[in-house]
């Protein structure tokens, strides 16, 4: 497929009904329903590090990033990365990673966590959290439990239970 002529931005308050519609249509009503969801649960997202996808004036993707902690201290929790699903495989997806985990880092944040996809967000670095070193509040398949370090050796002080900073 043709390279699609996509912008970045980080999240403004009016996109958040565009966003909302767009987790509907992806990843349906059992949203709610996943661990995932939630550790994001009353945890307002970081403004920063929250960005959208636009081909022209259409939302074509979103991510978000929220706070939480577990002893060691504060972690980032990514998700969810959306994109329409008539946008699928453009490069939306990576476009948003990549620009969330650079202000991430910029923003000297040392730790993100997601549960996902394992062979999708392996290309960004993410690999499986080890057994029992984090627990999330909830099920949650181990393949799928993912982290990134976003320096050298910044996961070395994190373990126990993560647990969403609420606003």
């Amino acid at each position: 497929m043709s390279p699609l002529p996509v912008s970045i931005r980080r999240e403004h308050p009016d996109d958040g009904p565009a966003i909302e519609r767009l987790h509907a249509r992806a990843f349906g009503p059992g949203r709610f329903a996943r661990t995932a969801y939630r550790l994001r649960e009353g945890a307002a997202a970081l403004p920063d590090l929250c960005l959208t996808a636009h081909v022209e004036t259409y939302l074509a993707g979103s991510i978000r990033v929220g706070p939480a902690e577990a002893e060691g201290g504060r972690l980032l929790v990514l998700g969810p990365l959306t994109v329409d699903p008539s946008f699928a495989d453009r490069g939306i997806g990576s476009a948003l990673m990549k620009a969330c985990l650079d202000a991430a880092r910029k923003g000297g944040h040392r730790l993100v966590i997601l549960v996902g996809d394992a062979p999708y967000y392996r290309r960004f670095g993410f690999a499986p959290v080890p057994p029992g070193r984090l627990v999330l509040p909830g099920p949650v398949d181990p393949g799928r439990f993912l982290w990134l370090p976003l320096a050298e050796g910044a996961e070395a002080p994190f373990s126990g239970l993560v647990r969403p900073i609420r606003s």
